[in-house]
């Protein structure tokens, strides 16, 4: 027997294990409540930056401290709805309702009009900063040398998750605050989905949704686990809360997606199809389409093999990677994975990968988005790409912050719950 092992024989039959299990898991804890409380109060500070009280968005990547600036003029003062929409859930599980309202307040009325006049429609990136136009434009920057504006196709589209997200920012301010509007801007989201990214073929379930500008608007044929697993959430939500609208059918059509996609992938999600809307894609294999569906109410206990297989298929030191390829760990989907761990009971697991992300809070109180470099994912940018060309790099990321502020405080996005 090794000399730890008899120690700790001992402590236990002294009767000094227990206390010294306690005492470990308070000190757990406390790790989690600091990490908590920095990566709250970074997200407090950006927006207490702005000035005024109006409607605000956050810049995605962080540029505080001289570090995480990027020279790529998309991005510098990108505001990505899926970053801000988890910032506003991750406020109001830190107890700061104020802040999360400011940036509500921009995401309904976004919600409310776009500039092509449709009710409900959200673009993926807005510019960051104070809202104060109305219809609120999407993301564009002046380029000096071409001495015109321009605009990225992705970031004026609308992808089907990303309007769910937002969805379920509101749903959460609605019960923060109970304020109706808040769902009605969720309910419109909602039936922006239905009514553009439905589709019954194959799978059932809906569609990626909408990418380029406003005159050549493209289709998004393809079909995500990841973004019926937010439809499930938002639609059951909705339907729980009363909200006039027909959500159960809806509802029924993501959920069955997802029953199709765990009984094709044999033990775990495959993250979707391909374009033609029913081809089951194999070809690479996503963290989020593992662990999310475990967030859902009422998730089948047979689908916590999902998990099982991420250990194994995307487990790298210290945490996950996003894809199969096990290049780098990929923070963001290891705070993730940290939530569904205390979401199960396994605290010990959720402590470890906290601890880990913790390692990775920038100076400006931002989280990296990875450890390495840049990580791949296996995923192509947009539909004209012809590479798997979207990738992860090292830059402190709102959306990282905030899932590691929801894992931290124990805050399920798709309840608006608290886990032990």
């Amino acid at each position: 027997m090794k000399r730890t092992s008899r120690l700790a024989a001992w402590l236990v039959a002294a009767g000094l294990g227990t206390l010294a299990a306690a005492s470990g898991a308070a000190r757990a804890e406390d790790s989690a409540a600091a990490l908590a409380g920095k990566t709250c109060g970074t997200l407090v500070s950006r927006v207490a930056e702005i000035p005024g009280s109006g409607p605000v968005f956050l810049r995605s990547y962080d540029s505080s401290f001289g570090v995480g600036q990027t020279s790529e003029l998309p991005l510098r003062e990108a505001a990505f709805t899926y970053d801000n929409a988890l910032a506003v859930i991750a406020l109001v599980a830190c107890g700061k309702t104020e802040p999360a309202l400011r940036i509500g307040e921009s995401l309904l009325s976004a919600a409310t009009l776009d500039r092509a006049r449709r009710q409900g429609r959200l673009r993926n990136t807005y510019r960051a900063g104070a809202q104060t136009q109305k219809p609120i434009p999407p993301n564009g920057w002046w380029d000096v040398t071409a001495n015109r504006w321009f605009e990225d196709a992705y970031q004026v589209g609308s992808a089907t998750g990303n309007v769910a997200w937002a969805g379920l920012a509101l749903m959460t301010l609605g019960e923060a605050t109970g304020e109706e509007r808040f769902r009605n801007g969720a309910a419109e989201l909602a039936r922006w989905v239905v009514a553009n990214a439905a589709d019954p073929r194959g799978p059932g379930g809906f569609n990626g949704g909408v990418q380029g500008f406003d005159d050549k608007p493209q289709a998004l044929t393809w079909k995500a686990t990841e973004h019926n697993t937010d439809l499930v959430a938002l639609f059951g939500w909705l339907e729980r809360s009363g909200t006039a609208g027909d959500w159960a059918g809806p509802e029924k059509a993501a959920r069955g997606f997802l029953d199709r996609m765990w009984a094709d992938g044999g033990g775990h999600f495959p993250t979707g199809t391909a374009p033609d809307g029913v081809t089951v894609n194999r070809a690479t294999s996503g963290l989020d389409a593992q662990l999310w569906p475990l967030l859902l109410r009422g998730a089948p206990e047979a689908w916590r093999a999902a998990l099982d297989y991420a250990e194994k298929a995307h487990g790298v030191d210290g945490g996950f990677d996003f894809n199969g390829d096990r290049d780098g760990m990929w923070v963001e989907g290891t705070a993730q994975a940290a939530l569904v761990y205390r979401l199960l009971g396994r605290s010990d697991e959720a402590q470890r990968l906290l601890a880990e992300v913790g390692k990775e809070v920038s100076r400006g109180g931002h989280v990296w988005a990875t450890r390495e470099d840049s990580i791949t994912t296996g995923l192509a940018i947009g539909p004209d790409s012809t590479t798997d060309d979207f990738r992860y790099y090292r830059r402190p990321h709102l959306a990282v912050t905030a899932w590691t502020v929801l894992a931290a405080v124990g805050w399920n996005p798709f309840t608006g719950e608290r886990v032990k």
